[in-house]
């Protein structure tokens, strides 16, 4: 059979309304679509790549009920009070760990993660803004061995293909314990541990995304096992 689309231009045709119209009124007046285009598509999606990532990373796992991002935005302490995000996204988590993610989440680990977003889609993998102890191991580990580091998440073939870890979030000096001229000081600075790849509309709402993610996702591996090497969540070889 020929695989079928996962997302529709529907999909991206409704963020871009949403971002026009980002307001209560609207959003239930189009609820079926995001129903239909985003929620929908989105859990297949996960259910799909679950299902890849136990041939290649088994201790991955994507589940409808956690991987999915809510579309309401937390405004409690944001001057930008629009009640919806923009975009849609999930997250790809160690099965041993949490499905948590960013400086709260304690026992999460690094993960994949897909986001949808008119003209802005890409996939990534890594550990985006651990909490103080992660983070904080993750730096022992770099100074104690960079090498193992840098073959992980900066080798030749990497830097081509992504580019090198993402610089989005890094310290302005070095963290406090470790020189200024230590040999890993380019890597000790980082707040974030993440790689990623851009995604046009046109691949997301073609039939191989399936594909393309899983081929993103396993050149991303080896950074995902060490970042969760280093907190204890260990890989595996079947589920």
């Amino acid at each position: 059979m020929t695989p079928t689309a996962v997302f529709r231009p529907a999909a991206l045709s409704f963020l871009r309304g949403l971002k026009r119209h980002n307001n209560k009124a609207w959003f239930e007046a189009h609820r079926d679509e995001y129903e239909s285009s985003i929620k929908a598509a989105m859990r297949s999606l996960i259910e799909e790549m679950d299902v890849r990532l136990a041939r290649f990373a088994p201790e991955i796992m994507g589940d409808p009920k956690h991987s999915m991002f809510r579309i309401h935005r937390d405004i409690r302490f944001s001057k930008n009070k629009s009640p919806y995000k923009t975009n849609a996204g999930c997250w790809f988590f160690h099965r041993a760990g949490t499905s948590s993610v960013g400086q709260e989440a304690e026992g999460g680990g690094a993960g994949f993660y897909f986001h949808l977003e008119p003209g802005g889609c890409f996939a990534a993998g890594g550990l985006w803004m651990p909490p103080r102890p992660a983070l904080a191991r993750l730096r022992d580990a770099i100074a104690g061995n960079p090498k193992a580091f840098v073959k992980a998440a900066a080798s030749p073939a990497i830097r081509r293909r992504f580019g090198g870890i993402s610089t989005e979030a890094m310290l302005k000096r070095m963290p406090r314990g470790f020189a200024e001229d230590h040999p890993a000081a380019e890597w000790l600075r980082h707040l974030s541990f993440t790689l990623s790849r851009d995604l046009s509309d046109a691949q997301v709402t073609g039939s191989r995304l399936p594909a393309l993610l899983e081929a993103e996702f396993s050149a991303m591996l080896p950074l995902v096992r060490w970042l969760n090497g280093v907190l204890g969540l260990k890989p595996a070889v079947r589920r």
